[in-house]
């Protein structure tokens, strides 16, 4: 069942159950209406027989209005017949308890068929008690409602018809921007992704929905020009050291060589064979970082140890790599030194900004500074090198990007995209400052879970974000 037809019996079941109950509201207020005048009207016969009886001695028909199967009965307190008129035999059957419940103040009211009589009680001149039932059939009172019966029930379903014709077209205008919605939808594809939808009507949930919509396609749009960016760079990085190999063979094998050539030649393939192997474990660092947040085992680290096996791993492969790490102030209790994270991650992140410190400095030098705040912990890469322009900052997250001032130096740009991936996935921040000629400096920010509170949001803003040096 489609949405229109489930609002269009939806509202025809609502407005349905609404009129229905007013109907027998209207039915049943008219039917007590009709009761209490018809009641009434028989305590005015009872009365009237009895005080008539009392003053001329006898009741004139002919001055009287009469009612179908009009009966009126006096009794005696001991429910003795004093008097009958109509006809000998009542129509309405009385009995003991049904008088002994008639009061002053209170006459009573019974119905048995179309027959309704009430008992109202009297004192005579001479202080007699007297009981009068009263009793006819509401013949016009019971028609009229009869007919009332069968014009609401006619007109409810009349109604009914409209209601449902009302509340399709109702179901077909409300849905309407959504057909439009679909039709939109179904012509975005991947060769036009950049299309957008558009709302006629600009302030309710489906404007909402189409900016939420939009809000994702241009989430999407990102995600596929970076993933066609990331193929063509990923292909291109890959084609250069294989067509440099291809090369050096097919040079190679023209000629017959010298043992030192061929080692020559060797040793070049080695270089670029070692080139593709840091450019395909970087590639798989990245896609790692990429995947989803719970697929990761976060485990209780010391920060200050990670960063002393990162600069050990550096230095290990770069003997002349110079990183020294300081600490600005200690923290009160031990555990204020413990993140939550995954260990092979950070140490990735923390190589990559001391390997692009000492690889972009001419003194191959690169200062680490640890500071403790209220909840979290600030980490400082400066070094003293040629520094980013000012226009490559904004693109330097990006996946093989490569400054133009940077082309000489050996690397795939992909260290600083794994590691601002790597620092997001851990809940931290991280910026860059950059000055040509003077240096570039790294802020990366770290929750302590020991003390759960909120980074700082005046420490960076969101362009800050956006701000990373180039990678190796």
């Amino acid at each position: 069942m489609n949405i229109r037809t489930r609002l269009t019996l939806l509202f025809v079941l609502l407005v349905a159950s609404i009129m229905l109950l007013f109907t027998v509201s209207v039915y049943y207020l008219y039917d007590q209406f009709r009761q209490q005048e018809f009641e009434q009207r028989l305590e005015e016969k009872a009365f009237t027989t009895v005080r008539l009886r009392e003053d001329v001695g006898e009741v004139p028909q002919a001055d009287l209005p009469v009612m179908v199967n009009e009966q009126v009965t006096v009794y005696n307190a001991k429910g003795i017949v004093l008097y009958n008129q109509g006809n000998q035999r009542p129509h309405f059957p009385v009995t003991p308890s049904f008088l002994s419940k008639i009061t002053l103040h209170h006459p009573q009211y019974s119905r048995f068929g179309d027959l309704e009589a009430v008992g109202v009680r009297h004192l005579n001149s001479r202080g007699d008690v007297l009981l009068i039932v009263a009793s006819g059939n509401d013949r016009y009172g019971l028609t009229k409602l009869d007919r009332l019966r069968e014009i609401l029930f006619s007109g409810w379903l009349l109604s009914l018809v409209i209601v449902g014709i009302a509340g399709y077209l109702f179901a077909t205008d409300a849905l309407r921007p959504v057909a439009e919605l679909i039709g939109q939808v179904n012509a975005i594809s991947a060769t036009n992704i950049h299309e957008r939808l558009r709302v006629g009507r600009q302030r309710d949930e489906l404007a909402d929905l189409a900016s939420t919509f939009n809000d994702l396609l241009s989430r999407l749009e990102e995600a596929f020009v970076l993933q066609k960016s990331f193929v063509s760079h990923a292909s291109h990085e890959l084609r250069t050291p294989l067509t440099v190999m291809m090369g050096q063979i097919e040079v190679t094998r023209l000629l017959a060589r010298s043992t030192d050539e061929y080692e020559s030649a060797f040793d070049g393939l080695l270089d670029e064979v070692k080139s593709m192997i840091r450019l395909v474990n970087g590639l798989l660092e990245l896609a790692r970082a990429s995947s989803d947040a719970v697929m990761l085992n976060h485990q209780p680290l010391r920060i200050d140890e990670l960063l002393w096996q990162a600069q050990s791993q550096v230095t290990h492969t770069k003997p002349d790599y110079q990183i020294d790490i300081d600490f600005d102030n200690l923290p009160n209790q031990e555990e204020e030194l413990v993140i939550l994270g995954e260990e092979s991650l950070l140490q990735t992140a923390f190589q990559n900004l001391m390997e692009n410190g000492c690889k972009y400095s001419a003194d191959e030098r690169v200062s680490v500074r640890i500071s403790f705040e209220s909840g979290y912990v600030q980490l400082t890469f400066a070094d003293q090198g040629y520094g980013i322009p000012e226009a490559d900052l904004p693109h330097i997250f990006e996946p093989f990007y490569r400054s133009e001032t940077t082309m000489t130096v050996k690397g795939h740009g992909i260290g600083l995209a794994l590691t601002k991936r790597i620092i997001e996935l851990h809940r931290g921040l991280i910026r860059v400052e950059s000055t040509v000629g003077k240096g570039t400096k790294f802020w990366i920010t770290l929750p302590i879970p020991y003390r759960s509170e909120k980074l700082p949001e005046t420490t960076y803003s969101s362009d800050e974000h956006a701000q990373t040096e180039a990678t190796n």
